[in-house]
């Protein structure tokens, strides 16, 4: 298959940003000229014509990709190595990745007993993948301008990861080239105070240091004032203060100060989710509860803890306990929740969350007007329901997957009644606007993209 190319240039900004005026970025996009892998016990089979390539440790895979990159001008300031999980691929190791200094291997004559080594410089350790996940990899440090460049891939997991080969058609395996200098936005503080009606803004799904993502959603952020929610799954892969110091600190770490988080389950990935807690401090709650409230404008808002194995989310529990006696006892008319795993979902990577049906129900009792989740990598936005998800457009709930916010992004399912709109292809941040009785709703891509999604309720 011989190696495509497509040009873009980065010509429209949103308009949330302000660019200082600087020379337009152009991007462009390759396909391999080689993908394949190898394996320790057929070691002299090649995989070459595979649609897939794959890393394990039992039986020992190992993966080859090889990009022929011409036609650039221009210094590189952006390169990015894509990949995609296949449909049924996923692992709790995506596999280690380097650059290697072979790129002379053939796709249909290389083997285990003649392998090429891989060799260069770590890119990338990947944690857990999930089916139909792109995964993006940053290798500007190896693709410095036009030449050819190799990466291997392998694993010291027995839990094998897939990966869709460039024989699949267009979930190839992609390296993003940018050249030419970028605009950078014109930031908004952290410590300035929002103008008019206060705007609640976020994600979840944020900061892996595998991916490119949560550096997108983060410089949307430096143009979007307001509170930040980061809504869960908050430093992959384990929420460790590893986790948060080399990955979300440098990003969305930005925005500590102006930030209200609830945890997702890879924060519990470390005992008692320290890391998480140790991090955002007095502005996570209480650690023996990871629920809270606080009021903006006319609203008031709840972050919940939707890990009910860990603290219960069923009806007398204490939280739901709390969150009763909490929306009884405040006075704004109009209320938003947010927490990490969804009632409702179309996404193919986590079902619908059942257990948090309580706190749904507690919400749609007391007249609430917004719950945002994440826990699924994409964006989907739900008609108002009821907690058993009929349609209810007088004073039902509507609810929003949001787990665009940096890491590998997943696809869709089972569409689930009632799902109004949905992508799984763009990084974003959703930004609520909340007026003194109704609310705005925006999702706002990364630079490049165009999806977006925007409307507006009035409160119950």
């Amino acid at each position: 298959m011989a190696t495509a190319a497509v040009a873009t240039t980065t010509a429209a900004v949103a308009a949330l940003l302000t660019f200082a005026p600087t020379a337009s970025a152009a991007t462009t996009t390759f396909t391999p000229a080689a993908d394949t892998y190898v394996q320790d016990t057929t070691p002299s089979t090649n995989y070459g014509t595979s649609a897939l390539f794959t890393v394990d440790n039992s039986p020992v895979r190992q993966s080859f990709l090889k990009f022929s990159v011409s036609g650039l001008s221009g210094s590189v300031s952006s390169a990015k190595l894509r990949i995609r999980v296949t449909s049924t691929g996923n692992s709790g190791n995506g596999g280690t990745w380097k650059s290697m200094s072979d790129t002379t291997w053939s796709e249909t004559a290389v083997t285990w007993n003649n392998k090429p080594l891989i060799d260069g410089a770590s890119l990338a350790s990947l944690g857990a993948v999930a089916n139909d996940q792109w995964v993006e990899i940053d290798v500007t440090s190896v693709v410095t301008g036009n030449g050819t460049f190799g990466f291997g891939g392998s694993s010291a997991s027995s839990d094998g990861a897939y990966y869709d080969a460039r024989e699949s058609g267009a979930d190839a395996p992609q390296l993003v080239v940018t050249t030419g200098t970028t605009p950078t936005p014109t930031p908004t503080t952290s410590t300035s105070a929002p103008t008019g009606d206060p705007v609640l803004v976020g994600a979840g799904d944020i900061a892996d240091c595998g991916t490119g993502g949560d550096e997108a959603t983060a410089d949307l952020l430096d143009g979007i004032g307001g509170t930040v929610m980061a809504i869960g799954d908050t430093a992959y892969p384990d929420g460790t203060a590893a986790d948060y110091t080399n990955c979300y600190d440098p990003t969305w770490g930005r925005h500590k100060a102006r930030t209200k988080p609830a945890t997702g389950n890879h924060e519990y990935h470390t005992s008692g989710a320290s890391g998480y807690f140790n991090y955002f401090g007095a502005s996570a709650g209480d650690p023996n509860k990871g629920y809270y409230s606080f009021d903006l404008g006319n609203w008031h808002v709840v972050a919940l803890n939707s890990n009910c194995s860990v603290v219960s989310c069923a009806a007398g529990s204490a939280q739901e306990q709390w969150l009763r006696g909490d929306l009884t006892a405040s006075t704004k008319p109009c209320t938003v929740a947010y927490w990490h795993h969804p009632r409702y979902t179309s996404g193919a990577s986590h079902g619908p969350a059942t257990s948090v049906q309580p706190l749904y129900q507690a919400l749609y009792d007391n007249n609430a007007e917004v719950i945002v989740t994440g826990h699924n990598h994409n964006y989907e936005r739900f008609a108002p329901m009821n907690a058993t998800g009929g349609l209810d457009n007088s004073r039902g709930v509507r609810q929003f997957v949001a787990g665009m916010g940096g890491t590998g992004l997943g696809g869709f399912g089972t569409i689930q009644p009632n799902s109004e709109i949905r992508n799984s292809s763009t990084w974003g941040v959703l930004k609520l606007t909340l007026h003194s009785n109704s609310y705005d709703w925006k999702f706002v891509p990364q630079a490049g993209k165009t999806f977006t999604d925007s409307g507006t309720n009035s409160c119950h």
